[in-house]
């Protein structure tokens, strides 16, 4: 073991999913290993613990597993899980942590945002439940990093990734496992695997776009080997460094080219799209398009129909930006509604404690108690075996769902890349204006309510402030606004935008939220803080 001297740096304050910054920043002498060794301090050292190490292929993944490898035996480890390659997507993850029982892993990701050696890259810690790390927990992260002056580190061989088996290194041992099995396992226990390959012998078609991201190989084995979805089923199905320079973000604007086939004259029965680690989805029909919220409220209403969740579910939660269309299942249900901040750590207190089986995010996260985190492949396996069970296209189950619950119109604007002063500044005055905005009248509705969104857990109490200006009009409409923290240079803001609707469930949502969307405009004053008249991202 050698231990080497260094200096702490001012910037590793980990977000609401890890410590993201451009890649070249991780790769600068230190970087990469202060944090690692800021992470074995905050969670009470490595000394005999077993922990999961994996990304997901990005740019610098394989270096990466490599020095956290070396620095887990230097600092006492007992034994490291590694996926294939280093590889893992972060659902696997989750699942290996609960299935093997350790005592967390080690997730080499940014998510949905792009990838190379000019791009991003991202690490977080996941707890022994499998799920992220809580704020206590990524606040003594930083707290280790800001004062570090050392770390611990083995000089040795790289191991062989790809050679799965067990190996040593130091005193640790290393086991190199092939994730999708387990993964693709654990998903024919929660689904109705016969029922969906019959669906498909039947003629049933779809498009898995895994925009060469680390649900590939997850997709190809699921989709195409074991339920007979038809070869190509899966495009961009090889993971690549860079993603193949695409955006790896399931949404219309960056998942483009499914769009186009979806929307157009040959489209197949249902298409779907996956992100960089696999955690997130979006969910398309022949020429319908799913919101999140839309897709979290039906998987709800119908989860029943799989196997793994036949006797119902016990409760459902959403974050706050997300839309309330699942409040009305849950009603219907008479079930547990909870609303949380963002952030899929905040789920997991309430899926340990048995009070939510499904949560969601309107930012294409959905997942339930199966793992800690959200599940891209699984709430498309979800989606097939409802289409399975209840024989009706995308478009029919979405219809009906809006027929008994009623439509919440919804959509979230995104201002990418703000200064991020400017971003500050702007939501600062927005907060202080607070107070004076109900009652006030803009854009032909009434405010009745405005706050900033604070958030107390009900089974631990700990609280969670300033999560996000709400602004609640007399009609049911809502706006939010949120400076998101998953980005890795300047700021963006996130401004989500809803209706309620009784009727009329054929409007295009961007027309039905119009009157919202310059109500939020006027009251931030988005133009005069950053300049910017339309949005970067609509989804």
């Amino acid at each position: 073991m050698t231990t080497i001297q260094t200096v702490a740096f001012d910037d590793q304050k980990p977000g609401t999913s890890g410590l993201r910054k451009k890649t070249r920043v991780f790769m600068q002498p230190h970087y990469l290993e202060n944090f690692v060794q800021a992470i074995f301090s905050a969670i009470g050292g490595a000394k005999g613990k077993t922990f999961v190490v994996g990304g997901d292929g990005r740019y610098f993944n394989d270096r990466a597993v490599q020095v956290i490898l070396r620095m887990a035996a230097a600092n006492g480890a007992a034994k490291v899980i590694v996926g294939q390659g280093g590889v893992l997507s972060t659902p696997a993850a989750s699942n290996l942590i609960r299935q093997r029982k350790t005592d967390g892993g080690i997730i080499l990701s940014a998510s949905h945002n792009p990838g190379g050696e000019d791009e991003d890259f991202g690490i977080k810690f996941n707890m022994a439940n499998g799920g992220p790390a809580p704020e206590n927990i990524t606040d003594a992260m930083f707290r280790e990093a800001s004062v570090i002056v050392s770390y611990n580190i083995l000089e040795a061989q790289d191991v062989d990734l790809n050679a799965v088996g067990e190996t040593t290194m130091g005193g640790m041992a290393v086991e190199i496992v092939d994730c999708v099995a387990d993964y693709a396992a654990l998903m024919e226990q929660l689904f109705d695997f016969d029922a969906i390959r019959a669906m498909f012998t039947a003629g049933f078609t779809m498009r898995f776009d895994a925009m060469c991201a680390v649900t590939g190989p997850y997709a190809t084995e699921i989709l195409e080997n074991r339920l007979g979805a038809a070869s190509g089923t899966v495009t961009h199905g090889t993971p690549l460094p860079d993603f193949g320079g695409m955006h790896p973000d399931p949404n219309p604007t960056w998942a483009h080219e499914l769009m186009a086939e979806m929307m157009g004259p040959d489209a197949p029965d249902f298409g779907a799209a996956s992100d960089g680690d696999g955690d997130r989805n979006m969910v398309v029909g022949r020429g319908i398009y799913v919101s999140p919220s839309d897709s979290l409220a039906v998987l709800a209403a119908n989860a029943h129909l799989a196997k793994g969740y036949a006797k119902g579910i016990a409760g459902v939660a959403r974050s706050m930006p997300t839309s309330a269309a699942v409040d009305r299942v849950a009603k219907d249900l008479g079930i547990e509604a909870f609303e949380t901040p963002t952030g899929w750590k905040f789920f997991g207190n309430l899926l340990d404690a048995g009070r939510v089986t499904l949560c969601g995010e309107e930012s294409f996260g959905t997942g339930s108690d199966h793992v800690r985190e959200k599940d891209g492949l699984w709430a498309v396996l979800l989606w097939l075996n409802i289409l399975a069970k209840r024989k009706q296209s995308v478009a029919e189950i979405l219809n009906a769902h809006w027929q008994k619950y009623g439509r919440n119109y919804y959509s979230r604007h995104d201002f990418e890349a703000i200064e991020t002063e400017k971003a500050n500044a702007m939501v600062s005055a927005l907060r202080k204006s607070l107070a004076d905005l109900p009652g006030r009248s803009v854009q032909g509705m009434t405010i009745s309510a405005a706050d900033d969104f604070a958030y107390t857990d009900p089974v631990d109490q700990s609280t969670s402030a300033k999560q996000g200006v709400r602004i609640l009009f007399e009609d049911g409409s809502r706006i939010v606004m949120r400076l998101s923290g998953t980005g890795t240079q300047g700021a963006t803001l996130r401004l989500y935008l809803e209706k309620y609707a009784e009727s009329g469930f054929d409007q295009d949502p961007q027309e039905a939220l119009a009157p919202i969307i310059r109500a939020a405009h006027e009251l931030a004053d988005i133009t005069g803080y950053t300049g910017r008249t339309e949005p970067d991202v609509i989804t």
